[in-house]
C-alpha cells in the first residue's frame, strides 16, 4: 500500500494463491446465476432471461482484476511489541495489536483453502474491535505464526 508504507516495517505478503481462492469464490457464485439463466431460457418468452446469467458473468470478469490487486495489498509485520496488519485498496486499514493483548490465536482452513494449501490466522483480544484475521497464508507459515504469537504473548502477559 503506497500511502501506508513505513520505512522501518518489513511487510510480509500473503500467498498469491489467495487471489485464486477469491477467483474460485466469484466463479462459484457466477456459475450459480448462469445455471439459473440456462434453466429459465427454456421458458417460452421474449428471451431476456439470458441477462440473469450475463450480468453476473460480466461482474465476475471485472472482479478478477480487483481480486489480484486486493491480494497484493494485504500484508503483516511482526514488530518487537506488536503485530501490524494492513489491507484494502481504496479504504485501507492498518491495525496494530500488542502481543500482550492476544487472548486466542487460531488457524482455520476451509475446504478450498485446504486444496490450495492456505490457512487464515485469527487473533482475538478483549476488545472486539481489534480482533484480527490474516487470510491467505501458506499452511506451514500460518502454524509458525500462530506458535510465535502464542510464545510472545505468554511472555508479555506475564508482566501484567
Amino acid at each position: 500500500m503506497r500511502g501506508t508504507d513505513h520505512p522501518n516495517i518489513q511487510w510480509r505478503r500473503v500467498s498469491t494463491k489467495y487471489a485464486t481462492l477469491g477467483a474460485i469464490n466469484y466463479a462459484i457464485s457466477t456459475l450459480f446465476f448462469v445455471a439459473i439463466a440456462i434453466g429459465l431460457s427454456f421458458i417460452p418468452d421474449d428471451g431476456w432471461w439470458w441477462l440473469f446469467g450475463a450480468i453476473p458473468a460480466l461482474i465476475f470478469a471485472s472482479q478478477i482484476f480487483f481480486v489480484v490487486v486486493r491480494t497484493r495489498a494485504i500484508g503483516y509485520s511482526l514488530r518487537s511489541d506488536d503485530i501490524v496488519f494492513r489491507s484494502g485498496i481504496m479504504w485501507s486499514r492498518m491495525v496494530a495489536v500488542p502481543y500482550g493483548r492476544l487472548q486466542l490465536v487460531d488457524v482455520s482452513r476451509g475446504p478450498v483453502e485446504r486444496m490450495l494449501g492456505l490457512a487464515s490466522v485469527k487473533m482475538v483480544t478483549a476488545a472486539a474491535s481489534s480482533n484480527l484475521a490474516i487470510p491467505g497464508l501458506p499452511y506451514a507459515e500460518a502454524e509458525e505464526l500462530r506458535d510465535h504469537l502464542i510464545r510472545v504473548a505468554e511472555t508479555r502477559r506475564a508482566g501484567l
